[in-house]
């Protein structure tokens, strides 16, 4: 089975829910240029170019007969392709290609460039009182030459929106068949490059000086060009160029496991996030834990700092056939909202969480609150975790088992990629999470290198780590959560 599926324009989210079923569930991906790499994280996938027919694409007759092959096999196959498969996608021609050769297949339309490139420029197609029909043309064609399937003259005199796929390269010849055939020079024209994107760029003018403009800032393909009266509502009603962090390219350095929320986040701020994870989390020997699990009932007080150390905490309970209730009558503390939730998510709610995230700020509590004297307390952290918790509690005349379950190691994965972008000048802000990450970074980069972006800092405890190493830190959270440090480098932008 072969499943011609839209992409869409470029912004992964626009993917349709059946898209991503199919993407999820398929055997092998055959894929375009223009598709988000982010969609593509399979073990078998085939690239096939299909850019603007530059020498790395494969021909079409190429890429149906590989769609045969694969089906032939016995795979699920999912030809994903920029945008939708039928418009100006050759999709129709995949089709008529699997038709002949018997193969059963299944259309998913996409989101089209034309409609959400102009969308994100803050530019729509259809207006009432403005523009009330929309032409999509192929950019492809070039309108000096005889036998041509376009009427541009009957374009001029349409009166609605004109949307050209893939015409930068023609521009020229375009507006001047379009002016020609008596669409005004002084017509608002747009050019949208990579749109939807946190790369895009739109550059606006008329139909008489587009070409000039275009020139002037440098764009190229993939472009896409709006001529209408619509483009004049860029002015009024754009927004994704707009948000605080559009055109800010942000490093995310945080493990893989985790560097989803801040992403996510920072994208939904308008960041170009590079996400090169310089860490990895690695589980410790976890008999220390699991014994100390099975005599939950000789402590009166648990303290968890981090995600991972819940995580770790609930497989312990889990393996020996427990859960939350195993912790009824322990005083369950968690140092941040996010290790708060993680508990929450999983039943337990924490009885006490200090207002500063960090070891002192817990102390401080627990003393306030009282109770510590003559406790036992069960603390599972990380490898290389500061001592200033379980020193204090011991101090305060507690019993502690500190239990290292885990450690943040490097993971030099991304390195070359990490130092190319650096060297290239295309990183504006690393972030750090907590102190390991500036560890990782700094080996990952070399410290030269560390030191030619500035940081962006969860908190004082990873500030000190990345001023130790020679790194400028420029922003730092005021309260050590995620939210936090996306809000400070919104402030700061």
């Amino acid at each position: 089975m072969v499943y011609l599926v839209g992409a869409g324009p470029g912004d992964p989210g626009l993917l349709t829910v059946r898209g991503r079923a199919l993407l999820d569930s398929c055997d092998a991906v055959v894929y375009d240029a223009l598709v988000n790499p982010e969609l593509v994280q399979r073990t078998e996938s085939h690239f096939v170019g299909k850019r603007g027919g530059d020498g790395g694409s494969a021909r079409q007759e190429e890429i149906n007969a590989l769609l045969v092959r694969l089906a032939r096999e016995g795979k699920r196959v999912v030809r994903l392709k920029g945008g939708d498969p039928f418009v100006f996608g050759r999709g129709g021609e995949e089709a008529q290609s699997l038709a002949a050769a018997g193969i059963p297949f299944e259309v998913v339309p996409g989101v089209t460039a034309g409609v959400a490139a102009p969308a994100y420029a803050g530019i729509p197609v259809t207006h009432r009182g403005v523009a009330t029909s929309v032409t999509f043309v192929t950019g492809n064609e070039d309108p000096s030459k005889p036998d041509l399937q376009t009427d541009w003259d009957a374009l001029a005199r349409g009166g609605g929106t004109i949307v050209l796929y893939m015409g930068v390269r023609r521009l020229p010849t375009i507006t001047a068949a379009l002016i020609r055939g008596g669409l005004g020079g002084d017509t608002p024209a747009a050019a949208i490059q990579w749109g939807t994107l946190p790369t895009q760029r739109t550059v606006v003018g008329t139909l008489a000086t587009l070409v000039d403009d275009v020139a002037a800032a440098g764009l190229d393909a993939p472009v896409i060009t709006v001529i209408g009266r619509a483009v004049d509502l860029r002015d009024e009603i754009a927004w994704f160029d707009q948000r605080p962090l559009f055109g800010q390219r942000v490093l995310v350095t945080r493990a893989a496991a985790r560097a989803g929320t801040l992403s996510e986040r920072l994208r939904a701020a308008g960041a170009n996030v590079l996400e090169m994870p310089v860490t990895r989390i690695e589980a410790l020997d976890r008999r220390p834990l699991d014994d100390a699990v099975a005599l939950l009932k000789d402590y009166q007080h648990l303290v968890l700092t981090s995600q991972n150390a819940v995580a770790f905490l609930w497989d312990a309970l889990r393996a020996t056939g427990l859960d939350a209730r195993a912790l009824t009558g322990v005083t369950v503390s968690a140092i941040g909202s996010a290790t708060a939730e993680a508990l929450l998510a999983r039943g337990i709610v924490a009885d006490i969480v200090p207002d500063r995230f960090v070891a002192e700020g817990l102390l401080d509590a627990l003393a306030t609150r009282g109770g510590v004297r003559g406790a036992r307390v069960l603390y599972p952290a990380a490898e290389g975790a500061r001592d200033v918790l379980p020193d204090g509690l011991r101090a305060m005349g507690a019993t502690v088992d500190a239990i290292r379950v885990y450690r943040s190691v490097p993971d030099g994965a991304a390195s070359d990629d990490m130092r190319q972008a650096i060297e290239e000048r295309a990183v504006d802000l690393v972030t750090f999470t907590s102190a390991s990450t500036v560890r990782g970074y700094v080996e990952a980069v070399g410290p030269s290198l560390a030191g030619r972006v500035r940081a962006a800092s969860i908190g004082p405890i990873t500030s000190d780590a990345a001023r130790a190493a020679g790194i400028d830190v420029a922003i730092e959270a005021a309260e050590a959560t995620i939210d936090g440090l996306v809000e400070a480098i919104v402030a700061a932008r």
